[in-house]
């Protein structure tokens, strides 16, 4: 059973997300946290004693954690690793058309903004892009790709991926995260081919 203490950890740091996601990490400040998820003034710093950089630590591990169990269920599809990206990048697009293109990658957007000024906030951003690159290399690992060229196309599959969410928001259009999530499948089934070709 959850903890009082818990519930209240898992508020500020569900809030500190929504927040960043839309308002930036430099425009999320702490009043508006404790506004947002109606926890206790004094709850702030007995959960967080770094402040708010503990707390942007936390909505940052928060985030790769649901994108990881994204990448999961995707994964757990029966269609290969190419309809398993494709199905990622699908809901990816659904949560961001669905904000009005108000919510993307919080944890590109921290990585911009505080990867030179905060080292904790910088590792914990690699550690969450880590989280996804690993599951995505092993997926196409499982499809027959070689450990090496695997982890190279996860990355770029991710770094893709990353780049149509800040472009799609930009534009306020889906059309980057639709011709990313083809080309990615497009790429994903010709490695795939190759490795077959190749046995």
């Amino acid at each position: 059973m959850t903890s009082k203490g818990e519930r209240t950890r898992a508020q500020l740091t569900e809030s500190m997300l929504v927040l960043i996601q839309t308002g930036g990490y430099s425009g999320t400040g702490l009043n508006a946290v404790l506004e947002h998820s109606a926890a206790p003034k004094g709850s702030m710093y007995f959960h967080f004693p770094d402040g708010k950089e503990g707390l942007g630590v936390a909505a940052v591990d928060l985030a790769a954690k649901q994108f990881a169990t994204l990448i999961a269920d995707a994964a757990a599809s029966a269609g290969g690793a190419a309809h398993a990206a494709r199905l990622a990048i699908e809901a990816l697009t659904r949560i961001v058309s669905e904000s009005d293109y108000r919510l993307g990658c919080p944890v590109s957007v921290v990585t911009l903004e505080m990867g030179a000024e905060s080292e904790p906030l910088r590792q914990a951003c690699a550690t969450a892009f880590e989280s996804w690159i690993a599951p995505t290399t092993a997926l196409l690992e499982g499809s027959g790709i070689d450990a090496q060229s695997a982890r190279t196309l996860a990355t770029v599959v991710v770094s893709t991926i990353e780049g149509a969410v800040i472009l799609s928001r930009a534009m306020r259009s889906t059309q980057p995260l639709i011709a990313a999530a083809d080309v990615v499948a497009e790429l994903i089934d010709l490695r795939c081919q190759l490795a077959e070709s190749t046995r």
